[in-house]
């Protein structure tokens, strides 16, 4: 399994920073990750469910907002959620060999918070991509969960909604964590459920906290009692 999951991760990488380069990375930044995202489901015996569906419309733009528990949030998400969108991701993920290049030539969001001016041309490179039906997919945790428990939320992906416009989509991603959590190496075959919510008006204010608090209970609702906050 491991060697075709490694080759198959560099073709994608390969194809989609070729693509974009010479073609944009409207389709290429999409449609080669979202096929690599179903082999590597399929080859690991994980089967993905999704719920709600029809809650969001292909031909618009929105922010998507989810739990992070596993690394396989990313394969649940690229491969099923079936919407073109871009990832936030932290800007020291450039640095993955290959991977980092091709997903910075496609146009995913890389979020350098160094300086004010750093901040200013994130926003900028945001505002390039999100049109058209482009939309965005964000984990406001930060980062992975020890614990399979959703944690807090920070401001960023709701800061770009308000500052676009865009509504806010919750989903909820619920069994990567037993799937992989983040001390496994290895995998265990198993099923993740994607719950897409229904969306939320774009926020007014990026410190809205009442309307993050709203959302972080929507997307808690459909998780398992023992992955809840402990709040």
């Amino acid at each position: 399994m491991a060697p075709v999951l490694l080759v198959s991760t560099v073709i994608t990488a390969t194809v989609t920073a070729i693509g974009s380069i010479l073609f944009g990375g409207r389709w290429w930044g999409y449609w080669p990750a979202h096929i690599w995202a179903r082999i590597f489901c399929l080859f690991t015996m994980v089967k993905v469910t999704v719920k709600g569906r029809d809650n969001i419309s292909s031909g618009t733009s929105y922010v998507f907002v989810a739990n992070h528990q596993s690394a396989y949030d990313i394969f649940a998400i690229y491969g099923y959620l079936n919407h073109n969108f871009k990832w936030m991701m932290k800007k020291s993920l450039e640095k993955i060999p290959l991977v980092g290049y091709s997903c910075k030539r496609s146009g995913h969001i890389m979020v350098d918070r160094s300086t004010p001016q750093a901040i200013r041309q994130t926003i900028e490179n945001a505002e390039k991509q999100l049109k058209n039906g482009m939309s965005l997919v964000v984990f406001p945790e930060g980062s992975r969960s020890f614990t399979g428990k959703i944690g807090r939320f920070k401001r960023g992906a709701f800061m770009l909604a308000s500052e676009f416009k865009l509504p806010v989509v919750p989903v909820t991603i619920d069994g990567a964590f037993e799937i992989m959590s983040r001390k496994s190496k290895l995998p265990h075959w198993g099923h993740i459920t994607l719950t897409i919510h229904n969306p939320v008006p774009a926020p007014e204010s990026e410190h809205c906290q009442e309307l993050i608090d709203n959302i972080h209970r929507t997307i808690e609702s459909s998780l398992p009692r023992h992955h809840r906050s402990s709040n």
